[in-house]
């Protein structure tokens, strides 16, 4: 044998030991978490087995036990018999060797049921030692992110395959060895070799050394700070929770994350393969399914409740068929989320994203046909662009799909001309369809004609059932306490906006007079033609849809009486209730009498808010809805607002949508806020001080003002020069 077997057998020796490295560098990281999570469900199941009376083992054995004696003697929780064990039962008059095996056994059987039931929850208004120490161990898996796994999955592969081989080729080590062994031994050794080098220079071809070494790297960096864990968890909660989800193997019932569809279509599902190479975030099992789902049958309704994660399960499916080779997709939303849209594909891919929107939107059409990628686009804009040929797009995304109910309008003429156009097409809607039969039967008219017709009326009045199992080829749709097993999560979700023209006007005139408050509230001068107030009443007539309260909160009392008219407005037209505002003017016992108010309301309410004024004090978790209508100078001030939503009591996962304009006083403020006081806001709100006021952070409201005042007068000075130069 030469050199250069030799050499390739050393290669593949080195791959083996990095991909071995790799697989326990990550089975440490998980078992640490493991090793934080154990004395937190072991405090939760020993409270809920302290809470369940000794007369529930007669359920288990259907009645057959007698337990008065062991009431008589004590032991008066399903804990309190574990924890006392046979031995002592056996001590009890009357309780014989076969009850006390009984009486244990049916302890242990609901100890082993509601083990599986613990939902862990993070509180980070009340960190302590035992949460902190989770919080640290997910922080390492989930800052490694989806690359990791990869890592991780390529690792177990090569080791599978390598370890076997480099056990084949040990006689190649020497010369000597190698003559010793027999004819057929010495064949399998050069094929074995072969392999091996097959396989090192793939791993070359494919960057697997790096790949190993960048995941061995993060996941052995550990934690800077636990502030610094705990400020990422708040920021991306839902992927820590994924993580735990994962490791702890408790996830929801498969058939509520299956949406209860039929055997047939969840089976086809499951099959369907999801391929993460151009992903960069993890899904939640209901989610990979929902993108499966939207992949294997092809043209579908998305319809999961609000805050389940649409747009990721769509991203993964763009992703997915990336992957496979298709080259061009399409998003068509409302105006209101388009910048929304493109930030998420950005963040949670690596796909092409390119706006087509405003006076250039066809020169930015010809550069995505050419250039490839998703193009995000509007419904009005949509007719305007000449629809593709067979084959020549991967997916059509459509959200808010209830847009397109009615056929005899252009928008849904022209998502109807391209969805006949596209092999996939994907509508994603969180208004419930179950009670809106005639609506639901347009939608999939579109997308599966011969459907259609088997949709009938029948199906809505017998019930959601009936309505799931006659739609199931085509419409998933999830709930949040089916598929959310933790208790309620923060999520928060920053929503940009372009200004309309009248919005762009009123922020001028405020950054020319240089009135830094005017021009934080300049987005709801002009209500008619206001971007921020047209998204806000979407958010709500889709939280109305789900009957979810909602909070709305604003540093100004005009921008709350301009919110409250055009809710007002819609009430006038079956709208919601609302109440409040909540201002300084308002007295503390009336104050609590509206939060009462709003929540006695059965289903759907609004209450109005002034941030400041309802920031502390007052508890409002009958919300699960909260709108920040412009970001605050200080972010202590927009935490204590949340948390009165977000808090004990909430029985919902918390939406925090906080309503912001692109290129502007709200980007200066965000980028400032977030380079500055992110890991000192984070550490001082733990602090009594902050948590009594939030000008105990000083972020230096003037000089904030004064510099972005400036920088704005400064950068629409030069768009007007520079617009002034082409005339």
């Amino acid at each position: 044998m030469g050199r250069g077997e030799r050499e390739s057998v050393a290669a593949g020796g080195r791959l083996y030991e990095a991909a071995q490295a790799v697989v326990g560098d990550h089975g440490r990281a998980v078992e640490a978490v493991r090793a934080a999570l154990k004395p937190i469900c072991d405090t939760a199941a020993e409270q809920a087995l302290d809470a369940i009376p000794v007369t529930r083992l007669k359920e288990v054995t259907e009645g057959r036990l007698r337990l008065g004696e062991v009431e008589k003697s004590g032991l008066r929780s399903v804990r309190q018999v574990l924890d006392a064990g046979s031995y002592r039962l056996r001590q009890i008059p009357g309780v014989g060797q076969r009850t006390a095996e009984q009486v244990i056994a049916a302890a242990r059987q609901i100890s082993d049921a509601v083990g599986e039931t613990i939902a862990v929850h993070i509180d980070v208004d009340r960190p302590e030692p035992r949460t902190t120490a989770l919080v640290t161990a997910l922080h390492v898996l989930v800052e490694a992110g989806p690359e990791a796994r990869r890592a991780v999955e390529t690792a177990v592969a090569l080791s599978e395959r390598l370890g076997p081989l480099l056990a084949e080729v040990r006689p190649a080590a020497g010369r000597l060895r190698m003559l010793l062994v027999g004819q057929a031994k010495r064949a399998r050794v050069l094929e074995a070799v072969a392999e091996v080098r097959r396989l090192v220079e793939e791993a070359a071809q494919g960057g697997v050394s790096e790949l190993l070494a960048q995941a061995s790297a993060d996941l052995l960096r550990g934690t800077s700070t636990e502030v610094a864990a705990w400020v990422d968890f708040e920021l991306r909660s839902a992927d820590y929770y994924s993580m735990l989800a994962e490791i702890s193997g408790r996830t929801p019932d498969a058939a509520a994350a299956e949406g209860f569809l039929p055997d047939e279509v969840a089976e086809r599902v499951r099959n369907q393969m999801l391929d993460d190479t151009h992903r960069r975030v993890s899904l939640r099992g209901y989610q990979a399914f929902g993108a499966r789902f939207a992949l294997a049958q092809r043209k579908v309704i998305l319809g999961d409740e609000m805050g389940l994660g649409k747009t990721i399960q769509a991203i993964a499916a763009l992703a997915h068929l990336a992957a496979e080779g298709q080259t061009h997709f399409m998003v068509v939303c409302p105006a209101s989320v388009l910048i929304n849209w493109t930030r998420e594909i950005e963040a949670r891919s690596k796909l092409r994203v390119t706006p087509l929107h405003g006076p250039d939107r066809l020169e930015a059409f010809a550069d995505w046909k050419g250039r490839g990628g998703v193009g995000v686009t509007t419904f009005d804009a949509l007719r305007g662009f000449p629809a593709p040929g067979g084959g020549e797009l991967g997916m059509l995304v459509v959200d808010e799909a209830h847009y397109v109910k009615n056929a005899k309008t252009r928008r849904s003429q022209a998502v109807t001309e391209w969805s006949k156009r596209c092999e996939r097409v994907l509508f994603m809607t969180g208004t419930p369809m179950e009670n809106r039969v005639a609506e639901f039967r347009s939608l999939v008219q579109i997308l599966q004609p011969h459907l259609a017709g088997v949709v009938g009326d029948r199906e809505g009045v017998a019930g959601s059932k009936a309505f799931r199992k006659a739609v199931a080829p085509v419409y998933l749709r999830r709930n949040q306490q089916d598929v959310l097993t933790e208790l309620p999560a923060l999520q928060q979700t920053d929503e940009w906006e372009e200004l309309s023209a009248s919005d762009e006007d009123a922020y001028r005139e405020a950054v020319r007079a240089g009135n830094f408050m005017a021009m934080r509230r300049a987005a709801y001068a002009r209500p008619e033609k206001s971007a921020k107030l047209n998204r806000l009443r979407e958010i709500v007539e889709e939280a109305a849809e789900n009957g979810l309260k909602v909070v709305v909160f604003s540093n100004f009392r005009d921008v709350l009486g301009t919110v409250k008219d055009t809710l007002d407005g819609a009430r006038s037209h079956g709208g919601a209730q609302v109440f409040g505002p909540i201002s300084g003017s308002v007295s503390p016992a009336r104050r609590q009498q509206l939060v009462d108010e709003f929540a006695a309301v059965p289903g759907h309410a609004v209450l109005m808010a002034q941030i400041q004024a309802a920031g502390v004090g007052l508890n409002m978790q009958a919300a699960s809805v909260v709108i920040i209508c412009e970001p605050q100078i200080k972010p202590t001030i927009e935490h204590q607002a949340v948390a009165r939503a977000h808090r004990m009591g909430q029985v919902r996962s918390v939406r925090v949508h906080r309503l912001l304009a692109a290129r502007g006083v709200d980007e200066r403020m965000v980028e400032m806020l977030k380079n500055k006081t992110r890991l000192f806001d984070a550490y001082a709100r733990r602090s009594a001080v902050a948590e009594s006021t939030p000008d105990a952070v000083d972020v230096s409201d003037t000089t904030m003002a004064r510099q972005i005042v400036e920088e704005e007068q400064a950068r629409l000075g030069a768009v007007r020069e520079e617009s002034a130069g082409h005339l």
